[in-house]
């Protein structure tokens, strides 16, 4: 029995738990839905191949992957791309409306501002798929009808370490502990004296370079598009709902659930069925746990 549909879908759910950690963040924290998230990740897509392309000269094969050092420099200038984007968008529209204490119209907002970002990408770089790298890898055989490419061997690395410093950095530094108590409580952080302020910057500093690594990692194993974020907000949505929001942990293994699922569903029923079967996990597990795999009750 061929096996390959568990790699496809373990790389699937890193690219949709490493998305779904700045969904379930901004919302556990900042209470609004985030509809532009998926667009973050397709600007860093398209910073980091700006990056490569005419800063840096264009990806350097090395050691078997497609890419080496200027593609790894450039996934760095994609998060502070990013970062700085949604900064800006906080700063121009998401911060003013969230002051008139109106969650719906900030929702809405995002819709606005997902349209806006994905449009002028299309503007700016058209509606045509781009490559980092024309490179061709070899896949080589892991067993159990399983191959695997250098490049799909780092990206779960990559993947792996991000996640793992996201945790470190949530649970044992200072400003780890101020988001996570401010989403827990946000009027008593208030009173404590924790800096909103810099617990909300942080926030959208994470979300959004987490979504640019993920948005470079899709163009890696993909392709590089304006729709390339919107694409995968679905999944990244389900999978912030089903780990539970506020929770990391559950953000990237409800992504690599659904990354199965998705995979399952095209190899033993079809891809038209792709979609339809990961939701109908999300609800059947919410039927059973509304608050999600890792999820609390508010109080």
């Amino acid at each position: 029995m061929n096996l390959q549909f568990l790699l496809d879908g373990t790389l699937s759910g890193a690219m949709i738990g490493l998305g779904a950690i700045g969904i379930t963040l901004t919302y556990s924290i900042l209470r609004f839905s985030n509809f532009a998230h998926g667009d973050l990740m397709a600007w860093g897509a398209y910073a980091a191949l700006v990056a490569v392309g005419a800063i840096l000269g264009g990806p350097v094969p090395v050691l078997g992957l497609s890419f080496g050092l200027p593609l790894i420099v450039a996934t760095l200038f994609a998060m502070m791309v990013a970062s700085g984007l949604a900064l800006l968008l906080d700063w121009l529209l998401f911060a003013r409306l969230r002051a008139r204490g109106q969650a719906i119209i900030v929702v809405m907002a995002s819709f606005g501002a997902s349209m806006a970002l994905r449009n002028l990408l299309e503007f700016i770089f058209t509606s045509s798929p781009v490559y980092y790298s024309s490179a061709l890898q070899i896949a080589r055989p892991i067993g159990l009808g399983i191959r695997i490419t250098p490049d799909q061997v780092a990206l779960l690395v990559l993947t792996a370490l991000l996640v793992t410093g996201m945790h470190l950095y949530l649970t044992r530094s200072q400003r780890g502990r101020e988001m996570r108590a401010y989403a827990q409580n946000p009027a008593l952080a208030r009173v404590v004296g924790i800096d909103v302020s810099a617990v909300i910057r942080t926030t959208w500093i994470i979300g959004a370079s987490l979504a640019a690594a993920a948005g470079v990692m899709v163009g890696v194993l993909v392709q590089v598009r304006p729709l390339m974020g919107l694409d995968l907000l679905l999944p990244m949505f389900a999978a912030a709902i089903l780990g539970g929001i506020g929770s990391v942990p559950g953000a990237v293994l409800a992504g690599l659930i659904i990354g199965l699922s998705e995979a399952a569903a095209v190899q033993f029923i079809g891809a038209e069925w792709r979609a339809a079967v990961a939701f109908a996990i999300l609800m059947a597990v919410l039927l059973v746990r509304p608050t999600g795999l890792f999820g609390v009750t508010e109080r």
